[in-house]
């Protein structure tokens, strides 16, 4: 099966936000990735309710919604509500992941987790069977323009030989740093969903952004 692309829409205009989602829309991209921070679990906040109410209003592809925010099990029907497809929440922000693993899917999403740079992919042990999809974040979460942490690979070969295992099937997706010329060793590595904000929409040609990372 081929990689998805999911352009960040954190890296969008704002000022012309309904012009780039209709650019997504009509690019060789598959997914929206929309980044939820609460100033509290990471240093930023990003979009609230109604600005994700406005971008499904326009979306026609799926609506890959990522939390990085604390207690996030206070606010997953409300997500549901608003048209997401699938719904991230961080392992560090979790006390309780195999119930709010549980919550997601009967909120009728897909429920992914994401883990930190320094969080080890083992600690998914117990749940492995429970996703659709890992997010491993490859830059500290809540800043853009960060730098790739090379031991990413070698994280996504770990979890990928974990899966097989387990007989699991889930996406490994990569948040962070995804480039043109870092994309095709992700996918070789086992990545199958990347993640591109700044790569994508600050690219002199998005749409052949888009595509380059596609392919790659």
């Amino acid at each position: 099966m081929s990689h998805l692309v999911a352009p960040s829409l954190l890296a969008a205009d704002f000022a012309n936000l309904q012009r780039d989602i209709e650019f997504v829309n009509s690019s060789d991209a598959d997914w929206f990735h929309i980044d939820v921070m609460d100033g509290v679990f990471v240093p930023n906040i990003s979009f609230g309710m109604p600005v994700i109410k406005a971008i499904a209003r326009h979306a026609k592809k799926p609506l890959d919604v990522h939390l990085m925010i604390v207690d996030p099990d206070r606010y997953i029907d409300a997500f549901a509500d608003l048209g997401s497809d699938i719904l991230t929440v961080h392992a560090e922000a979790c006390p309780h992941l195999h119930r709010t693993l549980a919550a997601i899917r009967a909120a009728g999403m897909k429920a992914g987790v994401a883990l930190n740079p320094h969080t080890p992919v083992e600690s998914l042990s117990e749940v492995i069977n429970d996703l659709d999809l890992v997010c491993l974040m490859s830059v500290n979460p809540g800043f853009g323009g960060q730098s790739f942490i090379e031991r990413t690979y070698e994280k996504v070969r770990k979890l990928r030989k974990m899966g097989h295992e387990a007989g699991a099937t889930f996406h490994i997706e990569i948040d962070g740093g995804v480039t043109t010329s870092n994309s095709s060793a992700l996918v070789e590595a086992g990545a199958d969903v990347l993640v591109a904000g700044s790569s994508i929409f600050r690219a002199e040609n998005p749409g052949a952004a888009a595509t380059a990372i596609k392919n790659a």
